[in-house]
């Protein structure tokens, strides 16, 4: 599996739609925050917008600046986790070829029934890419996981080893899936997501490769705060993992948003590490707190050629994920 900053073919992405998840009076925004992620993509990659129907390709065709290099595959989904359910693309080393996985998505544990057609979605994406498709048959999803491009995988016990999803399988028999289909030689288990992370510990929320020897790992200042004890755990295993040659890895630690966003007195995964590199702009998320130029400046000095765009995504996270859940790369 190539690193997220290894160039792209293209970004899916899939229009947002579903009432339970961004109920009317939030939709507009999140329209929004999806046509300034399609306008800045579509600078220097394909980016393909699924939609249900001819109406939703005109309205968004409407809202952005051009649709040069946006297109629009009519395949029907619910909802706008594509990070989750759809393929994670993979290229061999030897001659470059590029292949789809599609993991089994049972929406997060089968949390969410009205969701759990979105797998089907993701199979519809694997046979349109034209690539050849492997199906492993285990649940995995890909916010779940993070990788340097060059063998080394970051993942969670807590996401991995659920019960929830492949309960007949034990730790080393996932790793074994995660070799075999994404070549991942040398795997970083860390244990436990935030808070209000209803994916149960996506790595996406914590921390993320931006090189192949580098990692930024989300941190909370506030000891008495809920996601404490977790976060710097994770940072202490982090620093104490190696890369894919045995080589120790250079851990750089962002701080979470002071202000906790919050939805009806519920605690919602507001995190920096829900990043998206594309070929020539990095989008982070926003939440209109203190530390929001801290994380854009601390992510923005790994991509210097690129462009650092920060999101405001409140309404976002209201569908409890932000812009790397939305987004699935394919590479070159």
């Amino acid at each position: 599996m190539p690193a997220e900053w290894q160039t792209h073919e293209a970004t899916w992405l899939s229009w947002p739609k579903d009432p339970t998840t961004f109920p009317p009076e939030t939709i507009s925004n999140v329209e929004t925050i999806y046509a300034k992620m399609i306008e800045a993509l579509a600078e220097d990659e394909k980016v393909n917008v699924i939609v249900n129907d001819e109406r939703t390709e005109e309205k968004i065709s409407s809202m952005i600046r051009s649709t040069r290099n946006v297109v629009f595959p009519k395949i029907k989904s619910v909802d706008v986790w594509v990070r989750d359910y759809g393929p994670i693309f993979v290229k061999s080393g030897g001659n470059g070829k590029i292949a789809a996985t599609k993991w089994q998505f049972n929406a997060w544990g089968n949390k969410y029934e009205d969701l759990l057609s979105d797998n089907i979605t993701g199979i519809e994406i694997a046979k349109l890419s034209g690539f050849e498709i492997f199906e492993p048959t285990i649940v995995l999803e890909g916010g779940s996981i993070d990788v340097n491009g060059e063998g080394t995988l970051i993942t969670t016990k807590q996401c991995l080893l659920n019960k929830n999803r492949n309960p007949s399988l034990d730790q080393d028999e996932i790793a074994t899936y995660l070799r075999k289909y994404l070549g991942a030689t040398n795997l970083i288990w860390l244990e436990e997501g935030i808070k209000g992370d209803d994916t149960d510990g996506h790595i996406d929320d914590i921390a993320r490769f931006v090189s192949p020897d580098m990692v930024i790992c989300m941190i909370e200042d506030d000891s008495y705060d809920l996601d404490y004890r977790a976060l710097r755990k994770d940072y202490e295993l982090l620093k104490g993992a190696r890369d894919q040659s045995g080589k120790k890895l250079n851990i750089v630690a962002i701080p979470m948003p002071k202000k906790k966003v919050k939805f009806e007195g519920e605690r919602l995964p507001a995190s920096y590490a829900n990043f998206y590199i594309g070929n020539s702009a990095v989008l982070v998320p926003t939440y209109d707190d203190s530390n929001d130029d801290v994380a854009l400046e601390s992510i923005g000095q790994f991509f210097p050629t690129r462009k650092i765009i920060g999101i405001e995504c409140s309404s976002l996270i209201l569908g409890f994920g932000s812009i790397h859940c939305v987004t699935q790369q394919q590479p070159i």
